[in-house]
């Protein structure tokens, strides 16, 4: 069986409808990141239907929960889950922000590999861009994965959403950090709307989605390590 529909069938496995142009691009997005996984050590996942299953599934099992146009990704890394999603949404304009020059740099190869259109990638961190005017409350959704603790998220996150917008974090089990950040998402002006869940080869993963109710006070986030070092 050719690997294209070794790899279509493990989509449809998961029940993710797949399109032979978007096939694709996660072909050529998989074949990128190895290449530049050798100079930039971006994942230590590398076997392909492990990529592809861990990563490439992975940032799409909520993807038919996303409703905006405009989305920020929050320490995007080598992508995910925002160039997924955006390889199966092209409706989405969507803004990447990451730290690390290096992987910066990957992004923007792949998006220019990928011929993506609407796709912006900042070199920076969250806590310096949420207090620019043209960043700040100004997205439908904001996703993060995998880099921090929800309380400590939302302080990074929530100043980008503007009122009405969604803050999206991608989880496995939730239920611990659900309750510890439950005054950090009320101070940011949030409301927890939904939890979803879903399974990964027998793993759990939640999608937490908070609903962003109120302005977020100009304080925040607070920067010089405050959001992980002294969580809200």
């Amino acid at each position: 069986m050719c690997y294209t529909l070794i790899m279509k069938k493990i989509f449809e496995k998961f029940n993710i409808e797949i399109s032979e142009k978007q096939l694709e691009s996660f072909d050529k997005y998989y074949r990128l990141l190895i290449e530049y996984n050798e100079k930039f050590n971006i994942t230590a996942i590398t076997e392909k239907e492990e990529v592809y299953v861990k990563h490439f599934v992975d940032s799409l099992l909520f993807v038919d929960m996303l409703n905006g146009e405009n989305l920020i990704d929050i320490g995007s890394g080598g992508g995910f889950p925002a160039l997924p999603i955006k390889i199966m949404r092209d409706d989405i304009k969507l803004t990447m922000l990451e730290a690390t020059g290096k992987k910066c740099e990957f992004l923007k190869v792949v998006v220019s590999e990928l011929g993506l259109k609407d796709v912006t990638v900042i070199n920076g961190r969250a806590e310096d861009l949420a207090k620019d005017e043209k960043y700040r409350e100004q997205f439908d959704m904001c996703s993060a994965r995998a880099v921090a603790r929800l309380n400590t998220l939302c302080e990074y996150c929530m100043p980008f959403v503007k009122v009405n917008g969604k803050f999206i974090a991608f989880k496995g089990q939730a239920g611990e950090e659900l309750e510890e950040a439950k005054n950090a998402i009320k101070v940011l002006g949030g409301n927890l709307s939904s939890v979803y869940e879903r399974s990964l080869d027998g793993a759990k993963r939640s999608l937490v989605e908070i609903e962003k109710i109120a302005n977020t006070d100009i304080k925040y986030p607070r920067g010089n390590g405050k959001e992980k070092k002294c969580p809200l």
